[in-house]
């Protein structure tokens, strides 16, 4: 055994394993730019880059994520994050907490509406910008946070926050809309894998105070997990195919019935803008395509392509490649570039345009957390002693409206649009 192992190594040391010409090749430029960049390279910077040009130089829509970014696109997926728990007063640059998230770090340790963060961890945020605040409040790789803060009534004291995961609620602005009787109103911010139990409450909840209509607001929804829209449309669709996707590998259909469908009777409008795009398309053409609701606002995006997403938890990285597309039950496919004359995916049912001045102040509106029932006496209290307000109102909204229209009976049901972006 000992002679064949030594006749093993010295045939490995004779007869070496060919070098692989394209990773000689990356070696060989690595070590070119590394030594003569007028700047100084580390060679994990050199790597990162290599690697996002590598994804991103496939489609619009395959990414490396490096660590940072690779756990905001976590976030996104698993619909949480790690943090201390509060909403800032815009602009954030004063760093003024608007109020303290219910169950958060920030709530534990006595964070109240209004306090003014002065210091973290012995640092004066005075004259510091919103990103560079967020920073000296990042929760990643610290156990604990130092702040000094001067609450409303001028007291200052000093807080230790210890940061947890926390929900980042998918599903906002959950209400019954005064503008049309018993219609609730619901914003999905992005699809996570707790979105479709956050829907679900939300919904039931509306049901309970007396709402038997439903706007969906999939405004600024740049999609996410492919399941939670499926599980959704499936809530109003009682059987049949939601979406199929196809690929180079793979191919799946994905069914309703599976899913109960809770809110088959409910009457329903389907918000959507030119930033509505993906897993939200999936929802949206699904539901237009069994005349299941009405689709109202502007084109969609047009992002008719699944990706699949894979971490590389030794480095911290992850990474999404472009695996299929994906098309409606009437086989439409919603990817612009699938047709050079295309620019958008879904054709609304009753197209109403706004101008771009409305679509930010929407989009600011529908990204925004709702305030804990429980604070709302304080934050009244604090716009009444400030003689103006504190918490952001609702923009006046014409695609809302619309839809609101429609569920009073004022406005017909349009007929369907057709179209090359449809």
């Amino acid at each position: 055994m000992m002679s064949g192992m030594l006749v093993l190594m010295i045939a490995f040391l004779l007869f070496p394993e060919p070098e692989d010409p394209a990773t000689a090749e990356f070696e060989a430029v690595q070590d070119f730019a590394r030594r003569h960049f007028v700047r100084e390279m580390a060679s994990d910077e050199l790597v990162t880059r290599a690697l996002s040009g590598m994804l991103d130089g496939l489609d619009p829509y395959s990414r490396y994520y490096d660590a940072e970014s690779s756990e905001q696109a976590r976030r996104e997926i698993d619909g949480d994050f790690r943090g201390i728990g509060v909403v800032f007063r815009s602009p954030i640059s004063r760093g003024q907490v608007l109020f303290p998230l219910t169950g958060s770090p920030a709530t534990s340790a006595g964070v109240r509406v209004g306090d003014r963060f002065v210091e973290v961890d012995g640092t004066a945020i005075e004259g510091l910008s919103g990103p560079e605040i967020r920073a000296l409040l990042s929760a990643r790789g610290r156990s604990e946070i130092g702040l000094l803060v001067e609450g409303l009534d001028g007291e200052l004291r000093a807080v230790v926050i210890e940061p947890a995961m926390l929900l980042d609620p998918t599903v906002r602005h959950a209400g019954i809309l005064r503008a049309a009787p018993a219609t609730g109103y619901l914003a999905v911010r992005s699809f996570s894998h707790r979105t479709a139990e956050e829907f679900d409450a939300a919904v039931l909840a509306l049901r309970e105070q007396g709402a038997d209509s439903l706007v969906v607001d999939l405004r600024f929804n740049l999609g996410g997990v492919l399941d939670a829209a499926v599980h959704m449309a499936s809530r109003f669709i009682g059987e049949g195919v939601i979406v199929t996707s196809e690929g180079r590998t793979r191919s799946a259909s994905y069914e309703a019935g599976e899913i109960e469908a809770l809110f088959e009777g409910m009457g329903l409008v389907v918000l959507v803008d030119g930033d509505t795009a993906s897993a939200s398309e999936v929802f949206a053409g699904a539901l237009q395509d069994y005349r299941r609701g009405v689709v109202v606002g502007a084109p969609t995006y047009g992002k008719g392509m699944i990706q699949m997403t894979q971490s590389f938890p030794r480095f911290g990285s992850r990474a999404k490649v472009t695996s299929g597309y994906y098309y409606s039950p009437s086989r439409r496919n919603f990817e612009k570039s699938a047709d050079p004359d295309r620019t958008s995916g879904i054709l609304p049912d009753l197209v109403v345009e706004i101008d771009p001045e409305q679509r930010d102040q929407i989009h600011g509106w529908i990204a925004r957390y709702d305030p804990p029932e429980t604070m709302l006496g304080e934050l009244e209290a604090w716009a009444a002693s400030e003689g103006g307000v504190v918490l952001p109102e609702a923009p006046r909204d014409p695609q809302l409206d619309a839809a609101c229209a429609l569920l009073r009976g004022e406005h017909p049901a349009p007929a369907r649009r057709r179209g090359r972006g449809d």
